[in-house]
């Protein structure tokens, strides 16, 4: 069982910044494209952002595209999302999930593991 744990979400206002940090379990944490993907209240669970096994991989919903930045580091076993210029919009429970395929990333539904989420509020 491939555990995450997501931190580093709170409240802010808009055109502040917050990065988010997903810790993961297990020695095949490198194997997995790992996903940061939110969900806001009455809405569908979106996907945000996704990146490869190395890191050189990147892939971003259009509404972040060139606010927010994914990276990981396999030698912490952490993924993180920098989220730059936060809009209201952007307020939703964030979620580090991994996923076996690169095809899969911007569904949902075909992630593997989950973490618990935390919430980002920005308010205007």
């Amino acid at each position: 069982q491939v555990q995450l744990v997501e931190s580093g979400g709170g409240l802010v206002q808009a055109g502040d910044s917050l990065r988010l940090a997903c810790a993961a379990s297990g020695r095949t944490f490198s194997r997995y494209y790992m996903g940061w993907l939110r969900q806001a209240p009455g809405k569908e669970r979106e996907f945000v952002a996704a990146i490869g096994w190395r890191g050189a991989s990147t892939s971003y919903a259009d509404s972040v595209k060139g606010r927010f930045t994914i990276s990981r580091d396999n030698a912490k076993n952490t993924v993180y999302l920098q989220m730059n210029s936060l809009k209201p919009e952007d307020t939703a429970v964030y979620y580090c999930a991994a996923v076996r395929y690169w095809v899969d990333i911007i569904y949902p539904g075909r992630y593997d593991y989950w973490g618990q989420g935390t919430q980002v509020t920005v308010s205007s």
